[in-house]
């Protein structure tokens, strides 16, 4: 898969790492930044990761930040976007299963690399369910066209 990443200041280490992981599983990596430390706003970054998904030139997103909290709700902004904070197993099942979440949430601060590989792996390679979940899918898509 493609996958888009980005990440504010205090995801860049978990991005970095996320990256090699990702490398290391044999998907392709689109790097929207930051890239260093150094103190940035995330916004333009996660919405950069969502319309790259949005577009169909990711196949995922990916954004990182400090808890993960603000990162979802920027992605969430751009039309085709089902961005799910997951710093558990459990959410990144579910958000894959029922709302087949096209971006994948974490924080930084909150979720150890380990733990990270973990629920990155499971999120891509969990698949949608379908049935009852399309249906609501559906619902949101229609209430996303209708404030556009």
């Amino acid at each position: 898969m493609r996958i888009a990443i980005g990440a504010d200041h205090a995801g860049f280490p978990l991005k970095e790492h996320l990256k090699q992981t990702l490398a290391r599983l044999g998907h392709e990596v689109d790097d929207h930044g930051t890239h260093s430390e150094a103190s940035v706003d995330y916004p333009p970054i996660c919405v950069a990761v969502g319309k790259a998904v949005a577009e169909g030139r990711a196949d995922r997103g990916i954004v990182v930040g400090g808890s993960g909290q603000g990162e979802q709700i920027a992605a969430n902004k751009v039309n085709g976007v089902r961005a799910a904070l997951c710093n558990d197993l459990y959410t990144a099942r579910l958000s894959r299963e029922h709302n087949n979440a096209n971006v994948l949430s974490m924080g930084g601060r909150i979720v150890a690399f380990g733990l990270a590989d973990e629920i990155l792996t499971l999120w891509l390679n969990t698949a949608f369910e379908g049935g009852r979940h399309q249906r609501r899918l559906d619902q949101i898509n229609q209430a996303e066209r209708s404030r556009s």
